[in-house]
């Protein structure tokens, strides 16, 4: 808002313009900002613990799959898993109790302890999950699944 100040009167034949206006220099109000930012902050800190994560599945991505490099551990659960429990690890059949014995066995010398799951159209998402809970406990740290790429047979 303008300041208004009294000039004083200068002589008899001049006219006075009365009041003069001054204008101060604007200024801004930073204790509203940081009020704003640190109401912000305090949102922040506490919703920040309540986001959760899930578990991390490195799932390929079917169109852009590329070849496979080295050694990998394959697991596949056919769609009879219900009814006899066998898996293949690889190319042989077990069964899935002796599945976490047997994967602890093969990645006991290995630095990438990844195994690739693959599981049959027709199987039950618990059937998988079984299989997939059993790797973890065997200490597989990544597990990536399997799919087949457009077009193939």
């Amino acid at each position: 808002m303008p300041k208004v100040q009294p000039i004083p009167e200068a002589g008899p034949g001049r006219l006075g313009r009365g009041h003069r206006v001054s204008s101060s220099l604007a200024e801004i109000n930073v204790v509203p900002l940081v009020d704003v930012m640190l109401v912000l902050l305090i949102i922040f800190m506490v919703t920040a613990p309540m986001i959760q994560r899930g578990v991390d599945v490195n799932i390929p991505v079917s169109r852009n799959s590329g070849p496979i490099v080295n050694e990998r551990v394959f697991v596949s659960v056919p769609v009879a898993y219900r009814q006899n429990h066998l898996v293949y690890l690889d190319n042989e059949q077990i069964r899935v109790d002796a599945l976490q014995e047997r994967i602890r066995q093969k990645m006991e010398g290995r630095s990438d302890k990844e195994v690739y799951l693959r599981g049959d159209a027709g199987l039950l998402y618990q059937d998988l999950m079984d299989v997939f809970d059993r790797l973890h406990a065997a200490g597989v740290a990544r597990i990536g699944l399997v799919n087949k790429l457009p077009g193939e047979k």
